[in-house]
């Protein structure tokens, strides 16, 4: 399995430590904030990684160039605007292939084990097939309401539990998906509303690292584990 992890976004909430850096090269405990995820990759056994980007661009290419040291084969998928999650899928599905891939949010911290997203099977050979799978997370403060819901093994569209920004996603998701700047959530709520979306409650720590204050308290956090103080 191959997977795409989103960069491309401007990172305004993260302003001021954005103007400079793309999101995804924010150090994060010593490394870049990408780094974290493909670290996980590599040791969950995923080999090929795709990763989007737009603002500042360049400095992510030169930061993780080909991913060999950490055993991976990177490759870019460069946007001159960013297409939103959406379009800037769409147009990585030349490097992505024909099978499911992992989606990965980047501006993301999870202790979760990707190895774990290897044993979720999706198949797409006929019109009742899943179309991929969400894992869900118990809501943060940020979003009490939530975003979806699971029944049955299935995500509904009802505001219960928060998409983690992580899942595996068929590429028959895009069959009628054309090129330009959109978002992915219609296309999701789409395939819930036909019962082809499967879910599942991430089991494990997960943090949104969407602005400052949150970059800093998981930093202090996972210094002092390190460090043996108890959390």
């Amino acid at each position: 399995m191959k997977a795409m992890i989103l960069a491309a976004g401007r990172g305004t909430r993260m302003a001021p430590l954005t103007d400079t850096c793309p999101k995804p090269l924010i150090p994060l405990c010593g490394k870049p904030l990408i780094v974290h995820h493909l670290e996980k990759l590599a040791a969950a056994g995923i080999k090929e990684v795709v990763i989007n980007h737009a603002w500042l661009g360049r400095q992510i290419e030169e930061a993780l160039g080909d991913g060999s040291q950490w055993g991976l084969t990177i490759r870019y998928s460069p946007e001159q605007e960013a297409l939103e999650t959406g379009g800037g899928v769409y147009q990585a599905l030349d490097l992505l292939g024909t099978q499911p891939f992992l989606l990965i949010n980047g501006d993301v911290w999870t202790d979760w084990d990707y190895s774990n997203a290897l044993e979720q099977k999706i198949t797409h050979e006929s019109s009742e097939d899943a179309l991929g799978c969400l894992w869900l997370v118990d809501n943060p403060n940020h979003n009490p309401k939530g975003d979806f819901a699971l029944q049955g093994g299935r995500v509904i569209n009802e505001p219960q539990l928060t998409f983690s920004g992580i899942s595996v996603l068929s590429p028959a998701l895009w069959s009628d998906a054309t090129t330009g700047a959109y978002p992915l959530a219609p296309m999701l709520r789409s395939a819930m509303t036909d019962g082809r979306l499967l879910g599942r409650h991430l089991e494990g720590r997960w943090v949104d690292v969407g602005t400052p204050e949150r970059l800093a308290l998981l930093e202090q956090t996972l210094s002092a584990e390190s460090a043996g103080v108890p959390r």
